[in-house]
C-alpha cells in the first residue's frame, strides 16, 4: 500500500491533496498547503488560465462556441460548464484570489443559452441543473434556483430523467447522479431543507434498489459502461461514481452496496492500482498525463482506495 500512496503522491496537485485527506493520516496544515497549490501549478492553473475575460472557457455555456449547430455531434468538454466542474472536482480552494476571481466572472457574465439564465440560476435540464448545482455550492454561490428547478423536475420512482417532456419517464441513472451530487453539495453548504433532502433520499434509494447498476425487474446489468470506471466522468454515470458519492453520503453497511463493492475489489491491478476502463470521447482543453484509457489510473485510484476506506470503516 505504501507504494501505491507514493506513486499517488507524485501526481498532480490536485490528486496529492485528495490522497493526503483520504487515505493518510496527514495534518490539515499539510493537506491545505497541498490543497494551495491546485490554482498555482498543475492542472488546476492550467485550467484557470484558459478561461477568458468575459467568463467563458473556449467561448460558450455548455458547448464551445465554435459548434455549429447545423452540423451536430455528441459531446465536447471545452466549454464553461465541464470546464468549472473538473475546476471542482480539483477541488481549488474557493477562497484562493484567482478561483474567486474566476468565479466572480461567471457569476457576472455566463448565460445559459437556452433562455439567457445567468449560470448560478441554472436551466431546465437535470443532468445540467445538477452539475451546476454542485459548483454554485462549492464555490459559495447562491443557487436556489436551481434547487427548485431539480426539485420541481423529480419524477414518480424517485429520480431525474434529462429526456423527460411530461413527468412521464422512468429515470436515468445519468440524470440522477448529476442531481445527487448537486444536492448534497448544496445541502452541505447551506443545511438544505427538509424538502430537498427527501429528493435527495429518495433518488439515493431509486439507484440502490437497483444495486447501482442492475435492472429492477430482472436483476441484469443496465449498461455494461456503468461497469466501467472512467474520469473524468462528465455527465455520465458509473459504479465506481456512485460509490464515491455514497461514500460522503451515509454508511456502508446496506447489503445493497455488496455487489457494486464486489465489482469495484475486481478491478484491482497486481501492482495495487486501478485502471481507467472508460473514457468519454470529445474534444478537451488538454490531456492529464498518464492518464490514459485501459493504463492504470491515479484517479480511478484515487476513488476506489476511499471508497474502500468507506466500507472497512463500517465494518467497524
Amino acid at each position: 500500500m505504501d507504494d501505491v500512496i507514493d506513486y499517488l503522491l507524485e501526481g498532480d496537485p490536485s490528486i496529492r491533496w485528495q490522497v493526503l485527506r483520504d487515505l493518510t493520516d496527514a495534518s490539515s496544515d499539510e493537506v491545505a498547503i497541498e490543497r494551495a497549490r491546485v490554482a498555482q501549478e498543475g492542472w488546476g492553473a492550467r485550467l484557470l488560465a484558459e478561461q477568458a475575460a468575459d467568463g467563458r472557457w473556449d467561448g460558450g455555456t455548455y458547448r464551445p462556441g465554435w459548434v455549429d449547430e447545423s452540423r451536430p455531434f455528441f459531446d465536447a468538454w471545452t466549454a464553461t460548464h465541464f470546464s468549472l466542474q473538473q475546476l471542482r472536482d480539483f477541488g481549488a480552494d474557493p477562497a484562493d484570489p484567482a478561483v474567486a476571481r474566476a468565479i466572480d466572472l461567471v457569476r457576472e457574465n455566463v448565460r445559459w443559452d437556452h433562455a439567457g439564465q445567468r449560470f448560478f440560476d441554472g436551466e431546465v435540464e437535470p443532468c445540467i441543473n445538477g452539475i451546476a448545482l454542485a459548483v454554485g455550492a462549492y464555490f459559495g454561490q447562491e443557487v436556489t434556483p436551481i434547487v427548485d428547478t431539480v426539485l420541481a423536475g423529480r419524477l414518480a420512482d424517485g429520480g431525474w430523467n434529462c429526456w423527460d417532456e411530461d413527468g412521464t419517464s422512468p429515470s436515468s441513472f445519468h440524470s440522477t447522479i448529476c442531481v445527487l451530487e448537486g444536492l448534497w453539495a448544496w445541502e452541505q453548504a447551506t443545511g438544505g431543507t427538509d424538502a430537498a433532502r427527501a429528493a435527495r433520499l429518495a433518488g439515493e434509494e431509486y439507484l440502490l434498489e437497483r444495486s447501482l447498476m442492475n435492472r429492477k425487474s430482472d436483476g441484469t446489468l443496465i449498461d455494461p459502461r456503468f461497469a466501467m470506471a472512467s474520469y473524468p466522468p462528465r455527465w455520465y454515470y458509473d459504479v465506481a461514481r456512485a460509490l464515491d458519492y455514497f461514500r460522503e453520503t451515509r454508511p456502508a453497511d446496506d447489503p445493497r452496496f455488496a455487489e457494486p463493492l464486489a465489482l469495484l475489489r475486481s478491478k484491482r491491478l497486481p501492482m495495487g492500482l486501478w485502471p481507467l476502463e472508460l473514457t468519454h470521447e470529445g474534444p478537451t482543453l488538454f490531456s492529464f498525463e498518464r492518464e490514459g484509457e485501459g493504463f492504470p489510473s491515479r484517479w480511478v485510484t484515487l476513488r476506489a482506495l476511499r471508497v474502500l476506506r468507506w466500507a472497512e470503516a463500517s465494518r467497524v
